[in-house]
């Protein structure tokens, strides 16, 4: 928890939309000591104390600040890319309030000094909240478990092979047995090794014709299949990491129909792109997982409107301008997300006519309560992790408002819709545009 010295303030006139209550309409929030001190619905401006600071929404409206479950940055290790200070400033601009750090640094987060580090980082930082995802196994290597009940001490919220698959089944059926013991959450990329081996895009017609060594759709069922088995097996709390296909939605859905404690999550990109984005071999859209066929796409949309995916994350993933300028298949997989996962959402919102309070739902209620975290809500009592947006407000993304070291998103100089105009973090006020 950040220091909280901020002043009251009221904001009067929003429209507050909050999935957490099923509630989008006009109202008043107030907030003090860094948390919500009053929340008042509909029309009217509530009996303020004197000397309050009043902000006037003008019926813009008032979120829970985003929580990004999957997140790359360069420290430690990686500095030129990305720093947590970096890319605490492109989280704050986008609206994302708290963020998790994928434990694939240098050194590796497998250890509770570790996320010790991250922790201690962002205190210093002070803007949002950062916090670490522990390796589920030592170095990522998928070898032996790694220190997981002491990360989980020390703060680490949930355990990841980050985007190295564990392909020993015996040693992950221990990682999802030990976890299973304390409740902890378990992640893991579905990515079959030795199918996805040199891939560099979703095989079929696009491939071919762009000469691109693919991956068939499959590989990420036949590994979801086999993780799927082992969450049954050990009855551990699992999320099926960066899910994209049509085919490995099946599966899903079948082992959630069971009553499985199993979650998705799904990049924003692969609900935004297709492979034809590709184009003529743009590196910015050279990703892990390759784009999909425009089938997956639409599967995609319709389970995360479904709630069959529950989480939407941005993948961010700084890389910098030596590591894209290469010819598409030595290209290094990546692109940001931080600064436009709110604006995607709403674009997505307009898009395929889903409501927007149940895109929000999943990266405000749905990540909060997997990460057990006291946030992604507007209720009395509340952390102030909030946000003001002019939900209609039109932008395009230039190179030079992206807060990232790195300059790779595929969202360059496209117009998006839906500007942030206030960022508060326990109730201060850590970005305006």
């Amino acid at each position: 928890m950040m220091t909280k010295d901020s002043p009251a303030i009221a904001f009067v006139n929003a429209r507050i939309i909050d999935p957490a209550t099923e509630y989008d309409g006009p109202g008043s929030v107030i907030v003090a000591d860094g948390v919500i001190t009053d929340v008042t619905l509909g029309h009217g401006t509530p009996a303020l104390p004197a000397g309050i600071r009043i902000i006037d929404c003008d019926e813009n409206a008032i979120l829970p600040g985003l929580i990004d479950m999957r997140v790359k940055t360069g420290e430690p290790g990686h500095e030129p890319a990305e720093t947590l200070k970096s890319a605490s400033l492109a989280a704050a601009a986008g609206g994302v309030t708290s963020f998790v750090v994928q434990p694939d640094t240098d050194p590796c987060i497998d250890e509770p000094a570790m996320a010790d580090f991250i922790l201690r980082r962002a205190r210093d930082i002070e803007l949002v909240h950062v916090y670490p995802a522990g390796a589920a196994t030592k170095k990522l290597e998928g070898k032996q478990m790694a220190e997981i009940g002491l990360m989980a001490e020390a703060g680490a919220l949930y355990f990841t092979n980050a985007d190295q698959p564990i392909v020993n089944s015996k040693i992950f059926s221990r990682v999802l047995n030990y976890a299973g013991g304390f409740n902890a959450l378990i992640a893991h990329r579905p990515k079959e090794p030795w199918l996805s081996e040199g891939a560099v895009a979703t095989s079929g017609e696009m491939a071919a014709r762009m000469g691109l060594s693919g991956v068939s759709p499959l590989a990420e069922r036949i590994m979801i299949e086999r993780d799927l088995g082992l969450a049954e097996m050990t009855g551990a709390r699992f999320l099926v990491d960066l899910i994209s296909t049509r085919e490995a939605l099946g599966s899903l859905e079948r082992a959630k129909a069971k009553g499985l404690e199993v979650f998705a999550s799904a990049s924003i990109n692969h609900l935004m792109f297709n492979e034809i984005d590709i184009g003529d071999y743009r590196t910015f859209f050279r990703l892990d997982p390759p784009l999909r066929a425009e089938r997956d796409r639409l599967a995609l949309i319709d389970a995360v409107s479904t709630g069959l995916v529950d989480v939407i994350v941005s993948n961010h993933s700084p890389e910098p301008a030596e590591h894209k300028r290469l010819p598409f298949s030595e290209a290094t997989p990546g692109a940001l997300g931080l600064q436009t996962l709110l604006a995607a959402l709403i674009g997505l919102h307009h898009e395929n006519d889903i409501p927007l309070i149940d895109l929000l739902r999943t990266v405000t209620q749905n990540p909060a309560q997997l990460l057990g975290l006291d946030a992604g809500r507007i209720a009395k009592g509340a952390p102030a992790d909030l946000i003001l947006v002019d939900i209609d407000a039109p932008f395009a993304l230039r190179e030079k408002d992206i807060l990232s070291k790195s300059k790779n998103s595929p969202f360059e100089n496209r117009t998006l819709q839906g500007k942030v105009l206030k960022t508060l973090i326990d109730g201060r006020i850590v970005y305006e545009s």
